[in-house]
């Protein structure tokens, strides 16, 4: 009890600092983040005191038992963030998805698969034998932390541990920070310097519709959800905890059977790739399945897309601030060189592929696709939404419903999805060498299939 309502406080007092503090509104860090970082100064702050007083032991002793349960707290609330990813929103066709997202999903790809190709190229070319302290799972922490983010960082814990490198949880963690950070940061930059040559179609100061601190006026408040069900039967909120919880459930079943049907392989079981395959991908194909059913059985549209966003989003929130808070500053400080190597050179290919590569390879308003891309690749879909909000306000371009599109599609496969969550225990076994020519063939493969329409356009034409 102590460990979560220590949680709510510092989240409380992030959301304080975030709605107060200029510098915070214009960077328009979450107040989950800034909360973490708080969390994490104040653990680190008086934990390293060398000689402590008896008040400084008793504080210290405090932070110990109120924090103690945090860092069970990600890896459960994972689940519940990806589970809710399918819930609520009726599934389009693939035909209808594949019109709206063609372009956008094949560049997402390329930028995705990209980071997997910049971070182990960069190991198997000289980082390690720079760097021999460091195992070959190293390389995955820029894709893990950029593409991926918080949630999923926190979530490839166990994975890291099952493969004995318990430290790269931290390493993932903070590759995340310095990710969302720098996507907000650079990706402003970009957007004005995309303003001053003509890149830009439309362009205005983010959320002006929202005051400074966030705070959405009176008249404009939207809904957070509605109630499908008498709350004489069920509180609507506690049945949609319900599909959450059998989503999960499912999740956890497809889990066993991996588990189950690694018995069966002698290299799998003597490498356990699919035991230490997560469960909260899985849980994402339980949420898929769950809605499924809801689509075809379900004509009264009980599960609300508010609501299990609310839930997701609750989830996510907490999950971060205690991802952040309990990230060990000893681990990160011993690996700072490589790390940063590892997320300057991210940033250098997320910088690339908006400004070299989008005008190349997307159709219409590239600009606006391929930042809100960046906001997205390297923090979260909410990132990749604010930036576009800055260059199309007010959705008037084909942006916006590309990016929703392709989302739906590229998510289970990269975002945290079953790629991100296979690449790490291959990285252990097979190595760097062949997990990045697998992300090289697959780069390839979405280049291919991004230009060759492009060619018979241009045929048609002439």
């Amino acid at each position: 009890m102590l460990s979560f309502v220590t949680l709510c406080v510092l989240l409380g007092i992030g959301h304080l600092l975030r709605s107060k503090v200029r510098l915070l509104q214009i960077l328009y860090l979450p107040s989950c983040v800034i909360a973490g970082v708080i969390g994490l100064a104040v653990i680190y702050g008086f934990g390293s005191i060398a000689e402590p007083n008896e008040a400084i032991t008793a504080i210290n002793t405090f932070i110990e038992s109120s924090t103690s349960a945090w860092g069970k707290f990600p890896g459960f609330l994972i689940n519940i963030v990806f589970a809710c990813l399918f819930l609520g929103a009726r599934l389009p066709k693939f035909r209808t998805l594949a019109k709206h997202a063609g372009p956008q999903l094949a560049y997402g790809q390329i930028v995705a698969w990209g980071q997997y190709v910049v971070g182990l190229g960069l190991w198997v070319l000289f980082m390690a034998k720079m760097f021999p302290e460091l195992p070959a799972m190293f390389a995955g922490i820029l894709p893990v932390g950029f593409e991926g983010g918080h949630g999923t960082a926190a979530g490839m814990g166990p994975v890291f541990a099952e493969h004995g490198w318990v430290a790269g949880q931290d390493l993932a963690l903070t590759s995340a920070t310095a990710g969302i950070i720098s996507a907000i940061v650079v990706g402003m930059v970009l957007i004005n310097i995309a303003a001053r040559v003509g890149y830009v179609q439309k362009h205005h100061l983010p959320f002006e519709e929202t005051k400074p601190n966030g705070v959405i006026p009176m008249d404009t408040r939207p809904s957070a959800g509605l109630l499908t069900v008498s709350s004489d039967v069920i509180e609507t909120l506690s049945l949609h905890l319900v599909f959450i919880a059998v989503a999960i459930a499912i999740g956890f079943g497809l889990q066993q059977g991996l588990i189950y049907c690694q018995r069966f392989h002698p290299w799998l079981e003597q490498h356990k790739l699919l035991s230490s395959f997560p469960l909260f991908p899985l849980c994402m194909i339980g949420g898929f399945i769950v809605q499924l059913f809801s689509d075809k059985f379900d004509k009264d549209h009980i599960i609300d897309l508010g609501t299990i966003r609310r839930l997701q989003n609750c989830a996510l929130d907490f999950l971060v601030v205690a991802a952040i808070a309990k990230i060990k500053l000893d681990v990160v400080a011993s690996a700072a060189l490589p790390l940063g190597i590892l997320v300057g050179a991210g940033i250098l290919w997320n910088v690339f592929c908006v400004m070299v590569l989008a005008k190349r390879l997307l159709p219409d308003a590239w600009f606006e696709r391929a930042i809100a891309e960046m906001g997205q690749s390297m923090g979260v879909t909410a990132t990749g939404l604010l930036l576009l909000r800055v260059v199309d306000p007010n959705y008037q371009t084909p942006a916006a419903d590309a990016f929703a599109s392709k989302q739906i599609l590229h998510e289970p496969i990269m975002g945290g999805g079953l790629w991100t969550s296979m690449a790490i225990p291959l990285i252990a076994i097979a190595g760097a060498p062949k997990v990045l020519g697998i992300a090289m063939i697959a780069m390839a493969v979405w280049l291919i299939v991004i230009i060759i329409p492009k060619l018979f356009t241009r045929k048609k034409l002439s």
